[in-house]
């Protein structure tokens, strides 16, 4: 491959990222292949290989910039309030979370086989991400909880960070699942994805009843 610079070689790992987000948006992971996604950019897809070895890595990419785009947010958030109430603050991480679908389908889909099937440093630079979220949100309890014990902050993020990896099946379901459902007789009721995390933040911050909806 002919030498380029730093910044092409970014823009060309960017743009492999890209293809990806765009091809899951109609195709299943497992639909997806390399071939697939070289087929979508704009040089040969041969060069994939000199950024990622396998198609896993690409999506742990994916979710990586989610974390990072969601660190943003939730920066941005403490940037723009001096005080949140517990209930503002349940609305507006659920707001934060319903912005990061492809986070949470992600998250509940295929988290396992992208971990398993990527080399360790690009696993160690996701970890990175997934950490700073973590710290992220804690630092938003920090600030607009601070009568909060660092026991009750602790108990919050290992309650939270796992229930987000169930919601977007919950929330997200195709004609097929939710006929099979009505024929089952399951009575299920359907939440968005923001009503799900807010109803979970809502408890797990201890809002009382009669506080108002945000």
């Amino acid at each position: 491959m002919p030498k380029i610079s730093a910044e092409e070689m970014l823009a060309r790992r960017e743009e492999i990222i890209d293809a990806c987000a765009k091809l899951y948006e109609t195709m299943s992971f497992k639909e997806i292949t390399l071939k697939e996604v070289g087929n979508v950019t704009t040089f040969n897809r041969t060069a994939i290989y000199h950024y990622f070895n396998t198609k896993e890595e690409i999506f742990l990419a994916l979710m990586q910039r989610e974390y990072e785009y969601w660190v943003a947010d939730l920066e941005a958030l403490m940037a723009a309030h001096q005080e949140l109430s517990r209930e503002e603050l349940a609305a507006a991480l659920a707001n934060s979370l319903e912005k990061r679908q492809r986070l949470l389908k992600l998250l509940s889909m295929n988290h396992f086989d992208m971990e398993e099937n990527s080399r360790q440093e690009n696993l160690v630079e996701f970890k990175k991400a997934y950490g700073a979220s973590i710290k992220a949100v804690h630092r938003c309890l920090d600030k607009f909880c601070p009568e909060m014990s660092e026991e009750e902050k602790n108990s919050f993020l290992y309650a939270y960070f796992p229930f987000m990896y169930g919601i977007y099946p919950y929330a997200v379901v195709t004609d097929k699942q939710r006929q099979a459902m009505e024929e089952a007789d399951v009575g299920f009721r359907y939440y968005t994805i923001y009503e799900l995390a807010y109803n979970c933040l809502r408890k797990l911050l201890a809002v009382e009843k009669g506080a108002d909806q945000a």
